[in-house]
């Protein structure tokens, strides 16, 4: 009885350790967004107001007596912000209101003439003593004396602006970059690989795919994600041949159990050798989701659901070491794929190839990357990386409250040569920050229902 509530009380503090690691990974890209706008508005010189870690109460203030910038840790480690003055322009249009005269706010503006009940002009009034008119020099650096609000947002050039906004992903990006790329070198790259493949029978002996090979290329191109396999064989017939790199175990040995089941191979050593795989079934790729057809004309083994195991192919991530430079060039590449797929997945939402349910919120976010992060230093710096060029590009997306909106209102009153109401786009932004949030909770009460 004792041992067992040790066990669980330890798989629940693992779970605990794992799901508050998910938020650091979480909460460390955020911030490097908002730091990534903080350094561009001071290279900039734009009024800050705050930067903070997280929301709700501050568990910590400090507030600098040079540029009267607040910097807090907030008790919510969900988030930050880095808070520009004047960031939304409705504070800069409500002084404007105020500062008009009401004939002007009406839109009237009344010249009132004053002159001496005679009607003759007086000459204006001789300044008082110790008062001087300003000279023409005094009068010049009055006139280019910057405003009192010169350091606000929206009163900072368009081309300024746009920099500081798209800072946040580019330091998104940059960070994943560094991990992406540490990971490669120190470790390696996570591949596909096939943990059992089908008999080769036949034809298909010395034409398949064999246990524990690792996929590195089709038809000469390199192997980064699984879609890359996907796009690879789309539209391909079975009977078809593709020319494939592997990495291949040599003198393969498997455990077997009294039920017939495999487990525990072992293997004498490793070679990368060119193959010509003849694919056993039509390739018919409908979503980035859908890798049926592609596993089954690999000749991948497939498992129905019982006793203790799992329905679905046999497959398995494997670790692949590549040379120093080589992994280099592989970890831009990656970064690159990762930006990619956003995109392609976006656009098959829209045209409705994929359902919502393939999609996760916040929730599974967290659990997924507290489930991959936790298995080792080496998953850690792969999941950051991945969460990290996620939020650069979705973050430079056009949808109303993400920057990539903000970027396109900049541009276009960059373009007329005056901003399209402030009112305006602060409600288009808050719409869409509800939206958003919205769109967020749907997501993830699918994967549970």
């Amino acid at each position: 009885m004792g041992n067992n509530l040790l066990v669980t009380a330890a798989k629940v503090w693992s779970t605990i350790g794992s799901v508050a690691l998910a938020i650091l990974i979480l909460l460390v890209m955020i911030t490097i967004h908002e730091f990534g706008h903080y350094i561009a508005g001071k290279i900039f010189h734009f009024e800050i107001n705050e930067f903070s870690i997280g929301f709700g109460p501050a568990i910590f203030k400090h507030r600098s007596k040079k540029t009267g910038e607040l910097f807090a840790v907030r008790i919510i480690p969900l988030g930050g912000y880095c808070a520009f003055a004047g960031e939304d322009g409705l504070e800069e249009e409500e002084e404007k209101a105020k500062d008009l005269p009401a004939e002007e706010e009406n839109g009237k503006e009344e010249v009132i003439e004053l002159t001496p009940p005679d009607g003759e002009a007086q000459p204006p009034a001789p300044p008082a003593e110790g008062n001087s008119p300003p000279s023409n020099e005094e009068q010049k650096e009055t006139s280019s004396a910057p405003s009192s609000h010169e350091g606000w947002f929206t009163n900072r050039p368009c081309w300024q602006r746009i920099i500081v906004l798209v800072s946040g992903a580019l330091m998104n990006y940059l960070l994943a970059l560094v991990l992406i790329l540490i990971g490669f070198t120190a470790y390696g790259q996570t591949m596909v690989a096939v943990y059992e493949a089908e008999e080769a029978t036949g034809e298909y002996i010395g034409q398949s795919l064999q246990d524990l090979d690792i996929l590195l290329e089709i038809e000469g191109k390199n192997l980064y994600l699984t879609s890359d396999i996907a796009q690879a064989l789309n539209g391909k017939k079975a009977g078809d041949r593709v020319n494939m790199r592997v990495s291949r175990a040599y003198g393969v040995e498997w455990v077997e159990d009294e039920e017939g089941g495999r487990h525990d191979p072992t293997f004498d050593h490793r070679e990368e050798v060119e193959v010509t795989v003849m694919l056993r079934a039509d390739v018919t790729v409908k979503n980035s989701a859908d890798f049926t057809s592609v596993w089954n004309a690999l000749g991948v083994k497939y498992y129905e659901a019982g006793g203790e195991q799992s329905e679905g192919y046999s497959l398995a991530n494997a670790i692949y070491k590549f040379g120093f430079g080589e992994a280099l060039g592989r970890g831009f590449v990656y970064s690159f794929k990762i930006a990619g797929s956003i995109f392609k997945i976006l656009g098959e939402l829209l045209t409705g190839k994929l359902g919502l349910s393939a999609f996760g919120g916040p929730v599974t976010t967290i659990k997924m990357t507290s489930q991959i992060a936790s298995r080792g230093f080496r998953y850690f710096l792969e999941i950051a990386g991945y969460i990290g060029v996620n939020l650069a590009v979705f973050n430079l997306l056009p949808i109303p409250a993400l920057d990539g909106s903000k970027v396109v209102f900049t541009a276009i009153e960059w373009v007329r040569g005056k901003p399209i109401s402030r009112k305006v786009e602060a409600i288009i932004h808050a719409v869409g920050f509800v939206l958003l949030l919205g769109f967020a909770v749907l997501v993830d009460i699918l994967q549970f229902v």
